[in-house]
């Protein structure tokens, strides 16, 4: 199981949306070198507010391009990076993975995905009516987030687009992914 990088962003500055670079470069422990959201503990200003102890398990945001196509057909016109995300992928069903699960991306960096990006009322600043797309209900009438997935950084490097990114799944049995 594997895909692509599409596009990689970063932005030393809090804002919604993070330009594409040409590459990013992933810390231990940390997150995307220079990013606002880079650091041991949270750094989401919200978070912080609640409690700027907790550690950082949002170090890096990772968000499927399949998305984009989806809303697409509803009106909406998201590119890479517009919804603040640091890595874009296509073919990984990022949803689906489980918690723990490694992401192998380029020649050295590993992601470990540790939930769902809980997205927030600046989507619908970016997008009027766009959070109702990423935000909705199950058959079953739970929530269901699909704004991408959220993850620390194992172990660093450098990442660009086209890099290939290799899925290792924890053990068995498997925790399904929660916001975080």
């Amino acid at each position: 199981m594997g895909g692509t990088v599409t596009a990689v962003s970063s932005n030393g500055e809090y804002s919604f949306s993070k330009p594409n670079r040409e590459s990013i470069t992933l810390l231990a422990g940390l997150g995307v070198e220079g990013d606002v959201h880079a650091g041991v503990t949270v750094k989401h200003r919200f978070r912080i507010a609640q409690d700027p102890t907790q550690p950082n398990l949002r170090q890096v945001h990772l968000i499927q391009e399949e998305l984009f196509e989806e809303v697409a057909g509803n009106g909406f016109r998201v590119a890479a990076g517009e919804l603040g995300e640091n890595i874009t992928t296509r073919g990984i069903d990022l949803l689906g993975l489980p918690t723990g699960a490694l992401l192998r991306i380029g020649d050295d960096a590993v992601v470990e995905v540790t939930g769902l990006r809980n997205p927030c009322a600046q989507i619908d600043t970016f997008q009027k009516g766009l959070l109702k797309e990423v935000v909705g209900r199950g058959e079953d009438g739970r929530v269901v987030y699909r704004a991408g997935v959220m993850g620390v950084v194992k172990v660093g490097g450098v990442v660009r687009p086209g890099d290939a990114i290799a899925v290792e799944l924890p053990d068995s049995p498997h925790r399904a992914l929660e916001r975080v």
